[in-house]
């Protein structure tokens, strides 16, 4: 079953990193766009872990 991650919960994963750069690491296309549920942003952790893996260069 896939995992929804708000917000907090991307910064979190992402080492703490500031809302604006997780916005300008979104407009370059670094990070998966997200899905907007009831005015909200949600991330697929599947599709995040699959993004971030492919930037290390692993295998996903």
């Amino acid at each position: 079953m896939q995992r929804y991650l708000n917000f907090f919960e991307l910064r979190s994963k992402l080492g703490g990193r500031s809302r604006s750069a997780i916005y300008i690491d979104l407009a370059a296309g670094r990070l998966p766009k997200p899905i907007k549920l009831g005015g909200r942003l949600y991330w697929l952790e599947g599709d995040l872990d699959a993004c971030l893996s492919a930037m290390r260069g692993e295998v996903a």
